[in-house]
């Protein structure tokens, strides 16, 4: 078998509990687990330490690994320059908690929309609020793995090669590259080889072209099905193995350019997602025997 490993995130499961997420992602063959730091299970910024001590105890007695923890604050993410020191506060004391009592040194996030110009304002306050996440972060030997989507892997990559920070890494997620961008995976992964800490293994398909910018304003404004009603659908997540990524293509180059961590499944949609989260483990120990 291959070194790469199967994780889940918690809250794809809409489990009533953690307890019950954990022992469905146990009982599906799932050796990790991705939590949400900020969720209806779990708030890593007022949480005492008895009920993260028992979050941990619950992972371990299901035989689960914390794999990594997300830490989406909500809106524009490190884009909104004028609220960063307030998240940046928010994502320290959060890596605090993942390290002390997770033992996780794993933080994924959205960061928002990095503009388009490097040589304007905006481009450089962002690569510096990112920078000094990522030194935080590298001060605990921990990684801020941005999540891929707004922008193109060339386009994230030079971001983080400006960041210059060893505490900088990606959360290659390939379907909402192949959802907004109708980008290649295993390209992506190549581009993007360096920086790769964590990947989320989802599906999904492009339907037309769009505006990558206005798609990830709208998430984070609460306006998206606005959106798609006046342009059409414009993409659709899938079962694993239903949407267009090509993961032959994409596990081999992961596995080439020596990743050996967690393919973490994430399924936002569907009525059934247990059984679709069962279907995407065997899936994916199909293709990587």
């Amino acid at each position: 078998m291959s070194k790469l490993k199967i994780g889940v995130i918690a809250e794809s499961f809409k489990a009533a509990t953690l307890d019950e997420a954990f022992a469905k992602a146990s009982s599906a063959g799932c050796t990790g687990i991705q939590l949400y730091a900020l969720s209806h299970y779990l708030d890593m910024l007022s949480a005492s330490s008895e009920e993260l001590k028992h979050i941990r105890s619950l992972c371990d007695g299901a035989g689960l690994e914390i794999v990594s923890v997300c830490a989406d604050l909500g809106g524009h993410g490190l884009a909104d320059i004028e609220g960063n020191p307030a998240r940046i506060e928010k994502l320290k004391k959060i890596m605090d908690q993942a390290e002390k009592y997770f033992s996780c040194r794993i933080l994924t996030t959205h960061i928002g929309v990095v503009p388009a110009d490097r040589n304007s304002q905006h481009y450089k306050d962002m690569v510096r609020d990112m920078r000094t996440v990522c030194e935080y972060a590298a001060s605990m030997n921990m990684k801020i793995a941005v999540e891929t989507g707004p922008e193109s892997p060339r386009a994230l990559k030079q971001f983080l090669d400006d960041t210059q920070s060893r505490g900088a890494g990606v959360n290659l997620d390939p379907a909402n590259l192949a959802m907004v961008h109708n980008a290649d995976a295993a390209e992506s992964a190549a581009i993007l080889a360096p920086y790769i800490v964590h990947t989320h293994a989802k599906d999904g398909v492009h339907y037309q072209d769009c505006n990558a910018e206005e798609v990830y304003a709208a998430f984070a404004e609460g306006g998206f099905e606005a959106l798609v009603e006046r342009t059409g659908e414009l993409f659709a997540e899938k079962p694993l193995g239903m949407g267009q990524v090509d993961w032959t293509s994409y596990l081999a180059e992961l596995k080439k350019n020596g990743y050996c961590g967690y393919l973490t499944i994430e399924r936002e949609v569907g009525e059934n997602p247990e059984q679709d989260i069962r279907s995407a483990v065997e899936f994916l120990k199909n293709h990587l025997k």
